[in-house]
């Protein structure tokens, strides 16, 4: 925990890779201090067909999934520095969006737990 879900639309990696990507969410979500580094995990998903608000446009967004307990403040932080990092290697790329959806302590359960 946390897990960020980066979907987006396949051909942005001919401007940068997913590798590259991965890397800036994650820089992204360390530099707000709110995780320990080995906790977060960064996924990718491309799309082929989309659409984007009718248009066919390039469009990155990515879900925070964490842990319950951090601030409005805290949270509206950590999707404003994936946007901001996203945007510095993806000026050309209008569609950049990103949200955080906290996971309740109480139902959440994983091999560790055990």
């Amino acid at each position: 925990m946390p897990h960020f879900l980066v979907d987006c639309s396949e051909s942005i990696f001919i401007l940068h890779s997913e590798e590259e990507i991965i890397e800036q969410v994650h820089s992204a979500a360390q530099s707000t201090e709110l995780f320990n580094e080995n906790d977060i995990k960064v996924r990718v998903n491309a799309y082929k067909k989309y659409s984007t608000g009718n248009k066919i446009e390039d469009f990155i967004h990515v879900f925070s999934h964490i842990m319950e307990g951090r601030s409005d403040e805290q949270k509206s932080n950590l999707s404003r520095k994936i946007v901001e990092g996203l945007v510095a290697l993806f000026p050309a790329v209008p569609n950049i969006g990103a949200n955080v959806v906290e996971l309740e302590k109480a139902n959440y359960f994983n091999r560790n737990m055990l």
